[in-house]
């Protein structure tokens, strides 16, 4: 394991952040609801909000309106440097977590599918290991995100350019924990 960065963020979505019809579905980031601890399982993420009490997020197979009913992206991880690129071509709009992800690490470089193709795994301070995730896939680039990254409706010929920009991990990885556990800010994130 050589550990890249820790846990800067951790969020849940408590609903959609694309609403309305194609081609017309516009990106609002306020269901983002930032936590202190993620309790990571294969279904998905649950928020600690105060002393026991949890919330369910969209992308938990347990939420009535989930968003991954074929259990392909409980969980999504991002990087700050990830964020401090797409800051730099989309200007201080773009601020860490705005992209949705769940868990956001702390890093210096860039990361690709490949680089997490074996999986990461997420430490405690003391290095015991709290759980793994699988990385599945990058979690691609969306028209709605990139209309409000840029704060306008896109046209066509200007989407392409931003959307290759974006793809290849740039706005976060979907991921399925592999066992459960509960993630903290400052955890450390590991590649396997």
């Amino acid at each position: 394991m050589r550990t890249i960065g820790t846990v800067a963020r951790l969020q849940i979505q408590r609903g959609s952040l694309k609403t309305g019809e194609k081609p017309t579905r516009r990106y609002d980031p306020a269901p983002l609801l930032s936590v202190p601890k993620l309790n990571v399982t294969p279904e998905g993420a649950l928020g600690a909000i105060e002393d026991d009490a949890w919330v369910v997020d969209v992308h938990h197979r347990a939420h009535p309106h989930t968003k991954n009913e074929d259990g392909l992206h409980g969980i999504s991880l991002g990087f700050t440097s990830h964020y401090d690129a797409m800051r730099e071509h989309f200007g201080d709009r773009v601020v860490v977590g705005c992209a949705g992800e769940n868990i956001i690490a702390e890093t210096d470089g860039r990361f690709t599918y490949e680089d997490l193709a074996e999986g990461v795994a997420i430490l405690a301070p003391d290095g015991k290991e709290l759980v793994r995730l699988r990385v599945l896939q990058v979690a691609h680039p969306c028209r709605p995100f990139t209309g409000w990254a840029l704060g306008k409706q896109v046209e066509p010929e200007e989407l392409k350019k931003h959307l290759q920009f974006l793809d290849g991990g740039m706005r976060g990885f979907y991921c399925v924990g592999e066992g459960t556990g509960t993630v903290s800010l400052g955890d450390a994130i590991a590649l396997l």
